[in-house]
């Protein structure tokens, strides 16, 4: 894909009467609470305490080191109930003891905790569990989100070790489970999913990936008042044993990988499986991530799937008829020296600035972290050892992965979520009972596709287990936020201290006034930047990282920017529109059918 707007695909700009279309709350402006000012000594800060947000995953651990417990865990980033800020929504665990069959008042569960920023101006959450309807009682693993049923409210998949739920939002603030109606469950060891519109029919579909076969089911009930017994054997073994006879966490290259499904939207609220008929049936792996993106740049929405130990995939769409795996013909599939790599995290978006969808992925330690930069119609070049990203990453076992501008300057910069598998000897030694912990990194996009990691910020001087990882504004001051999914660990909030200081502009992107989110669209930015003059692009989607879904909303940052900005916006069918003079530092909506429509493009 050609990185200039002046292209057989993307003809000379034409500017547009000016429209704010500015239906969220957070568009007169940006709030603030006090919490990330003078005190900061950082790009973040963690401020989970001052949220009276207290949650910690229960892994369930029982001394015998089972595989799932060091999973987990994963949750999202949604404005569940549409006043224009952004909720959090966490997975959680328990144990599987075999006696363990009632789910009484206690049994823990996922939670759901609103937002109260627009409403009172101040950054808060609460618990709002209860009053939303939601009762989760499996062994979360992570979420997805999209507005499956398009009637503008986002609903939320759960992604479980056993069976999944599809959980509609009713717009009233509850939600009914609609798994069974719906036939979305997926009743094994799911470690990540996607909501896109493969065929571009405006109805999103579903593609749920697992990592692998588990002999677990031994009964269920299914009336409300119990939850699912499990034999959490993989196997038929508990756990694995070393050589001096002591119990280790078990290697993933000793199981048999499930296969994934991928469940096509007949748009009257139920799902297909297509999984065979579109050919996703006849390779799968161990599969820990999954992104979708139109890497080739044909128009319709490709699938990249990480797998851990094994080969990656690279399905390519055919038009919404079928997909073909071509990662290794592509350069994705194993890293520069042709080896498999142990992939858990992925991102896909345009590192180096020329118009199309890189990857990069999280590995285990020993190994690298590996970019993968398109040349252009999905060609892939593994430029991990020019990038900068590979020495720093050897120590650590990365998960959760996010792309975004922290710092507003034009450039995408990455955040890793590390935490081992394997004891640490140090920590074991001191008798913790999870030896696992990492400290997380931070790494800047120094331009063109080179990083450097920031050092010296005290939240990355914590040493946790942090598993999935969300990204998105959750104070609508103009810079991307995290939330922490971490392992027996505090769920952490980590607040944007820097990015507001620079130009930038917000984007809803939907398909019709107060409707669905525009999943899949892609965002082309002209703007005068310093030291770059090639279009911004950036892509709605919120999907990708681990176990963890994200803002929708397309939050662009304009680096040195003095002038007013073109927006051009691709939408999902391939029909384009573009806006200028779009007002900087707020949100806008924009909606299909009200900009200036770029004639000549499919």
């Amino acid at each position: 894909m050609s990185s200039s707007l002046a292209s057989p695909l993307f003809p000379p700009l034409r500017l547009a009467p000016l429209i704010c279309v500015l239906a969220l709350a957070a568009c007169g402006g940006s709030y603030s609470d006090g919490q990330a000012g003078e005190d900061a000594t950082g790009p973040f800060t963690d401020v989970t305490e001052s949220l009276d947000l207290a949650f910690v995953y229960d892994n369930g651990m029982a001394g015998d080191r089972t595989f799932h417990e060091i999973m987990g865990p994963g949750g999202a980033l949604l404005d569940y109930d549409g006043d224009g800020d952004l909720d959090i929504y966490a997975v959680q665990g328990h144990s599987l003891a075999r006696d363990r069959v009632a789910a009484g008042d206690d049994t823990p569960m996922d939670r759901l905790f609103r937002n109260e920023l627009v409403e009172s101006g101040k950054l808060r959450f609460t618990d709002v569990t209860e009053a939303s309807g939601i009762r989760a009682t499996g062994y979360g693993m992570g979420a997805a989100t999209g507005d499956y049923n398009n009637d503008g409210y986002i609903d939320l998949y759960v992604l479980n070790w056993g069976d999944n739920q599809l959980w509609r939002n009713n717009g009233d603030g509850t939600f009914s489970d609609v798994t069974e109606v719906s036939n979305t469950d997926s009743p094994w060891w799911s470690s990540g999913a996607s909501f896109f519109d493969y065929d571009r029919d405006g109805w999103l579909d579903l593609l749920v990936v697992n990592y692998l076969q588990v002999d677990r089911a031994v009964g269920r009930v299914t009336d409300g008042d119990y939850t699912t017994a499990y034999d959490f054997s993989l196997e038929g073994s508990a756990s694995c044993v070393s050589d001096s006879e002591e119990a280790e966490d078990c290697e993933p290259s000793i199981y048999t990988a499930q296969r994934n499904s991928l469940f096509r939207n007949r748009g009257d609220g139920t799902f297909e499986d297509v999984t065979d008929r579109l050919g996703f049936g006849s390779v799968f792996g161990p599969a820990l991530g999954v992104v979708a993106a139109d890497f080739n740049g044909d128009g319709w929405p490709d699938i990249y799937i990480a797998n851990d130990g094994r080969a990656n995939e690279l399905w390519i769409n055919d038009s919404g008829e079928r997909f073909q795996e071509q990662a290794m013909a592509a350069g994705a599939a194993v890293n520069g020296a042709g080896a498999a790599e142990a992939s858990m995290g992925v991102a896909a978006a345009d590192f180096d600035g020329d118009g199309d969808e890189d990857l990069f992925m999280t590995h285990l330690s020993d190994e690298t972290n590996t970019l993968y930069i398109n040349g252009g119609a999905a060609r892939f070049d593994d430029r991990t050892a020019r990038s900068g990203l590979g020495p720093p990453s050897e120590t650590y076992t990365g998960f959760g992965t996010v792309a975004f501008d922290y710092d507003n300057d034009g450039d995408l910069d990455l955040f890793v979520a590390n935490g081992e598998v394997e004891a640490i000897s140090a920590q074991s030694d001191e008798g913790e009972s999870l030896p696992y912990r990492q400290r997380n990194q931070l790494f800047s996009n120094e331009g063109l596709g080179r990083f450097e990691e920031v050092t010296g910020d005290p939240v990355f001087a914590i040493a946790e287990v942090t598993r999935g990882v969300s990204r998105g504004d959750i104070d609508n001051d103009g810079d991307v936020d995290l939330v922490l999914f971490n392992n027996a660990s505090p769920l952490r909030v980590l607040r944007n201290n820097v990015g507001q200081g620079r130009p930038w502009l917000g984007l809803r992107l939907l398909n019709e006034a107060g409707g669905r989110s525009a999943l899949g669209a892609r965002v082309a930015v002209v703007a005068v930047v310093e030291d770059a003059g090639n279009p911004i692009w950036r892509r709605a989607h919120t999907d990708g990282s681990y176990l963890a879904a994200h803002d929708p909303r397309v939050l662009i940052g304009l680096g040195s920017a003095d002038s007013s900005e073109t927006v051009r916006v691709v939408w999902p069918d391939g029909s384009m529109e573009e806006w200028t003079r779009l007002e900087r530092g707020r949100y806008h909506d924009l909606i299909r059918g009200t900009g200036t429509l770029v004639e000549g493009v499919s």
